[in-house]
Order: C-alpha cells, then structure tokens, then sequence
C-alpha cells in the first residue's frame, strides 16, 4: 500500500474486510446508521479509497471490493507509527507497549514465540 488510509477510509475499509464485496448503496446504508453519514459522503470515501488503490469497484451495481487485507492496512500503520514515534525502532515500541500493561502469562508466551519466530 503507498498511501495512508485515513480514518474515514478505514470505516468504508471495516465493512468490506468483514463482509467481502458490498454494494456501495449498503456501506452507506451501514455507515448512516453507524455515524450518520449521508449517501454522498460515503461514495466521497469510496471515491478516495478508489483512488488509492484499496477498493476496486465493479459493475453492475457499484459494488465494492477490497483491494488490500486488513493485515497490510495494519502492517503500514505500524510501520508509519515505528518511523514517526520510534526513530524506526520496533523495540521502542514493543518497550513503550509492554511498560504500561500488566502481561498475563498467556501474553509473554506469546511475545516469547514471536520474538523466537523472528
């Protein structure tokens, strides 16, 4: 992914990683009663995302279809928050996010494997 997704991208984004391909007309009906936009803010988002390379739309029906996973959505915001937070460091990260939590068993375990993994 080259460009960021902002937050109002990602709402459009949620809907279509969670259901698949949905008709444009349905993420608006989604959203209005979510957040109370209107139909033509939404198709405005889509636009956007289109634009971006995230949703390709097909006809038909304007229907919507993701582009990028949910995983590479995540994958480039935490690279963007390691670069503009952490000097690029994960380490920072991991240190920032482990020091203001109290880690069950179950979560060093987990942090064990990853880091093993690596």
């Amino acid at each position: 992914m080259e460009n960021k997704l902002y937050d109002s991208e990602l709402k459009v984004m949620e809907i279509l990683w969670r259901q698949g391909e949905v008709k444009a007309k349905n993420i608006a009906q989604e959203l209005n009663q979510q957040i109370g936009w209107g139909k033509t803010t939404t198709y405005t988002v889509i636009k956007k995302c289109i634009d971006k390379g995230a949703i390709v739309r097909r006809e038909p029906g304007f229907i919507c279809h993701a582009l990028i996973s949910k995983e590479e959505a995540q994958k480039y915001e935490t690279d963007e928050l390691i670069e503009k937070l952490y000097d690029g460091q994960p380490d920072r990260l991991v240190a920032a996010v482990i020091g203001d939590k109290k880690l069950d068993k179950a979560g060093v375990q987990r942090l064990k494997e990853l880091i093993k993994d690596l």
